[in-house]
């Protein structure tokens, strides 16, 4: 941000301004376009990230204010689109606000496959109801060598297929795509990359840009194998988006929330 303010000529509050619009717009143009999916196949992840400091190092002063959060996501298999995505930590709570929010953007009766958290057993139940397809698969890791502990992954030596309600089939029983999605968002957005210092230092920012990043990878980014958009494929939209389209949205909003004042 610094950079782009000096290469600009303009203030780094400007710049943060501009970012935090251009999320607000993102979130209203996500809730406003996400709606009625008509979805086969759903899978449902969490990736770790932190805000301000991590939590092992977040001084007293800001207990309950930073530390550890995760982003919840839920991705259609066959469209790779984002259906539904959520900001908080691994509660019920959370799951069940999010399962909730995802309920509510599906058209259609789907298979749903997450991970083991616990959390997605009563969420699931609260928002679907028996109108589901619902399996778990959980994933059993064996230990590194030594050497590779802090760097490398755990190898994963076997997984435990879980059928909970409905009828799943098995051979759909999976969290690939949701796994591949979190590769994705770890190399398109600096704050999740491991080890860094490009963290977000408010909670409101990381939405910010996590908002921005579902709005480009839905809307804007051609999918390399489906050669077209998510929202393209899944029919939310029939023609592919521009970043001057997303300006274009940033300012109907601003100019519509000057009229309402």
């Amino acid at each position: 941000m610094r950079a782009i303010s000096r290469v600009v000529g303009c203030s780094i509050n400007t710049i943060n301004k501009l970012l935090v619009d251009a999320g607000n717009t993102c979130l209203e143009f996500h809730d406003k376009m996400v709606q009625g999916v008509k979805s086969r196949r759903i899978q449902c992840d969490e990736i770790w990230s932190y805000y301000y400091a991590k939590q092992k190092n977040v001084p007293k002063s800001k207990q309950g204010e930073a530390g550890d959060i995760w982003t919840w996501t839920a991705i259609d298999a066959d469209s790779k689109l984002i259906c539904s995505w959520l900001v908080g930590d691994r509660s019920a709570e959370t799951g069940y606000a999010f399962m909730q929010d995802l309920a509510t953007r599906l058209a259609t009766r789907v298979q749903l496959t997450t991970d083991g958290h616990k959390a997605y057993l009563e969420a699931v139940e609260g928002a679907f109801g028996a109108d589901i397809d619902f399996a778990m698969l959980v994933k059993m890791y064996g230990s590194p060598p030594e050497a590779e502990k802090r760097y490398s992954p755990p190898e994963v030596i076997g997984c435990a297929v879980t059928p909970i309600t409905g009828k799943p089939d098995p051979k759909h029983i999976s969290t690939s795509y949701a796994e591949r999605q979190n590769l994705t968002m770890r190399m398109s957005m600096r704050r999740f990359t491991r080890l860094t210092n490009a963290f977000s230092k408010k909670l409101e920012n990381h939405c910010h840009a996590l908002a921005l990043y579902f709005t480009y990878y839905n809307f804007i980014r051609v999918h390399k194998t489906l050669r077209v958009t998510p929202a393209m494929e899944a029919g939310l939209i029939d023609h592919l988006m521009t970043f001057e389209d997303l300006v274009a949205l940033i300012d109907q909003r601003e100019a519509q929330l000057k009229e309402s004042n």
